[in-house]
């Protein structure tokens, strides 16, 4: 098993299709720009994931989703988001949780706006967000929006960004491999198995199984209050146990995953790979 916790592999590796635009400079990155890469940018949070997952779970799964679409459309993959609106009660185990770190719903708008429009204005006009957070969504979207509006609109007509969250891409194949005994639903997976399984087969040194809680799902209630109670969230802070998770359930789900997304946005968008030489 691959240990993916050190640097990614360089953009200029035989057979990639991705570029990391950390990594390279910025003659190389107009040259993509130019050449049509599309711009993918990871969008995670800073987060508790219960006493056995890193706190930068969210931003480093979205990061491998980009990296592996990437390969199949010559992308450019942009430093991820690491920061993300406020952890709920009923998706992340609440705001409360030492270690949840979150942004305000203005300020994810702001920043999604501000990179779309830098990047917009530096002539990307394909652009996907690849989201790992839940509670992101509709800032993410409202960043966009505002974004494109700025562009008059022969600029707009020729803009595609799109929006998306990794988890959307998971079969019902898949799922019913990595749940045998049965799948508990999307609401109660936070710390779980499947966030566990990608953990444990792309970053396994940042994963302490023997910290895994072993208690049931949380028992969720059906609207948000606030001010929240606390104790409604389980001590753990995840909302499922994640025993059961195993690398090879996170290799069959990354692998899944990456070729249907990134099947789909060769799809919808075409590729880069014009540009590859340039990387």
């Amino acid at each position: 098993m691959t240990d993916r916790t050190g640097p990614a592999a360089s953009p200029t590796s035989p057979g990639a299709g991705a570029v990391v635009a950390a990594e390279i400079d910025a003659v190389t990155f107009a040259e993509r720009l130019a050449a049509g890469a599309p711009v993918l940018i990871p969008v995670g949070a800073t987060e508790q994931h219960g006493p056995h997952l890193p706190l930068g779970t969210d931003a480093m799964l979205a990061d491998a989703m980009a990296r592996g679409a990437a390969e199949h459309v010559g992308g450019l993959v942009m430093p991820a988001f690491s920061w993300g609106y406020k952890s709920q009660q009923r998706s992340g185990g609440g705001d409360h949780l030492t270690g949840s770190t979150s942004l305000d719903a203005a300020a994810l708008i702001g920043q999604t706006q501000d990179v779309l429009r830098s990047l917009l204005r530096q002539g990307a006009r394909r652009i996907v967000l690849v989201n790992g957070h839940f509670e992101n969504t509709q800032f993410l979207y409202e960043g966009i929006d505002l974004a494109l509006r700025e562009l008059d609109a022969e600029a707009r007509d020729a803009s595609a960004v799109l929006l998306l969250s990794y988890w959307d891409y998971v079969s019902e194949e898949t799922i019913g491999r990595v749940f045998p005994d049965g799948f508990g639903g999307w609401d109660v997976e936070h710390g779980g198995v499947l966030e566990t399984s990608l953990m444990l087969h792309l970053h396994p040194r940042l994963v302490r199984m023997d910290r895994a809680p072993s208690h049931g799902p949380a028992q969720l209630r059906r609207f948000d209050r606030l001010p929240i109670h606390p104790e409604r969230t389980p001590a753990s802070g995840c909302l499922s146990s994640p025993i059961g998770a195993s690398a090879d359930s996170g290799r069959l789900l990354h692998e899944q995953v990456v070729a249907d997304l990134g099947a789909e946005l060769l799809s919808e968008l075409g590729d880069g790979t014009a540009g590859a030489a340039a990387g």
